[in-house]
């Protein structure tokens, strides 16, 4: 494997720990800074408002540079922010860094996608960016552990001290790993923006948003799920979530091979109808410890299973301006984490049980598949017209190339009288 991707992939591992730590953290960080653990909840969607901003925002102003340098640029963001959110003196002024760490979270995804489909040989282009996610899976299993650890017994300020190291480490290694690669200097603004105006950009979009948040549904209440309905201890979660993580880790390197292997359109559907099979199993088999064990793993090895085909759909279908598209499937990921937490909480504010919100994945993941489909049936009735069009323009071609026939030209034919 080339060292540049082993970089993409501890930019991963950074961005992951920081997003998720969070989750672990809030119980601190509400007891230090004197606020509720809703206030602190804040933190998390003032992140996630970053990575929504940042994703386009940051790729459309850096889209001339080298994407080397982007990268550094990012990752200084990255670490700088961080910082930043180590050393808040307040609530406010750490909501502020939690918002401003989100910025160069999509883009950095979007630029390190289309690095990583470059350095990748022909027909595994697929399976080196889910080398790049794979950094994400291993914040999972054992950075986002360490960072909760960390925070529990000592402070939660020193983890994001170890992201900031993280994050030296990444530009370290983005400096002497990552090739230099030429920037794309046709790009422009407009040619970027078109990218909106095509209906399946947004079809795309949708299916993130909507089918991804089918995850968030079951993976943010996991924690009460496992020790409210499966009866497990609130000191064995930890250990679900590593076995989660290690679930997606297995569905990273799994959904690489088969986008590569079946088209991202295709690999995307499948695995979409798969969380809907896999959410409705959670639902029934939760109250059986060892049964919501394997369905632990394998419900987040489904997941992370589309993170590949989804950035490689985004990619193909994104001519010219393939850095913002597969940024903006970081936003709407994000989207996605914010819709599916929020609609997977109102049954439970209804008065149902933790099962119920596996319900509600389940309804968002089918309606993700049901875009998909209709992704693929206009991507064969697009490749159909260019196929035509192309037909048409030969045989135009053809039709000139060839003299016009003159009858006065014509040989004379013998007669007998």
């Amino acid at each position: 494997m080339r060292k540049s991707l082993y970089a993409l992939m501890l930019g991963g591992l950074g961005i992951g720990i920081t997003e998720f730590v969070m989750m672990g953290l809030l119980p601190d960080i509400a007891k230090d800074l004197g606020i509720t653990i809703p206030e602190a909840g804040h933190l998390i969607s003032s992140y996630a408002l970053g990575v929504v901003i940042g994703a386009p925002l940051l790729v459309v102003l850096s889209g001339k540079y080298p994407p080397k340098n982007i990268l550094l640029f990012l990752m200084v963001l990255f670490t700088v922010f961080n910082g930043l959110s180590a050393f808040a003196p307040s609530y406010t002024s750490l909501l502020i860094s939690r918002l401003l760490a989100g910025l160069p979270h999509g883009a950095f995804f979007g630029v390190g996608s289309v690095v990583a489909s470059r350095l990748a040989p022909k027909g595994k282009e697929a399976q080196s960016v889910s080398i790049m996610f794979a950094g994400l899976t291993l914040a999972n299993i054992a950075g986002v552990p360490l960072g909760t650890y960390i925070g529990h017994h000592y402070s939660w300020r020193l983890s994001f001290a170890v992201i900031v190291l993280v994050g030296i480490i990444t530009l370290l290694a983005i400096r002497y790993w990552m090739p230099v690669l030429p920037a794309n200097k046709s790009v422009s603004l407009k040619t970027q923006m078109d990218f909106f105006k095509r209906k399946e950009s947004w079809f795309m979009i949708l299916m993130i948003a909507i089918g991804t948040g089918g995850l968030f549904s079951w993976y943010s209440y996991i924690a009460p799920l496992m020790t409210e309905v499966s009866g497990f201890s609130a000191d064995s979660v930890t250990y679900i979530l590593i076995l989660a993580g290690t679930g997606m880790l297995v569905g990273n390197i799994i959904g690489g091979k088969l986008a590569d292997k079946i088209s991202p359109s295709k690999a995307s559907f499948v695995l979409l109808l798969t969380m809907v099979t896999s959410l409705l199993i959670v639902h029934f088999v939760s109250h059986n410890q060892i049964l919501s064990l394997v369905m632990t793993f394998v419900t987040g090895a489904v997941a992370f299973a589309l993170s590949a085909p989804i950035q490689m759909l985004m990619i193909n279908n994104a001519k010219g301006s393939e850095m913002l598209a597969a940024a903006i499937s970081q936003a709407a990921f994000n989207i996605g984490n914010a819709l599916g937490a929020f609609l997977g909480g109102i049954p439970l504010v209804l008065g149902f049980g933790y099962t119920s919100t596996q319900l509600v994945g389940a309804s968002m993941a089918l309606i993700g598949a049901i875009i998909a489909w209709v992704l693929i049936g206009l991507f064969k009735a697009k490749k159909a017209n260019e196929l035509a069009e192309e037909l048409t323009s030969k045989e135009q071609i053809r039709e000139k190339s060839q003299p016009a026939f003159d009858k006065s030209r014509r040989p004379a034919i013998p007669c007998e009288y």
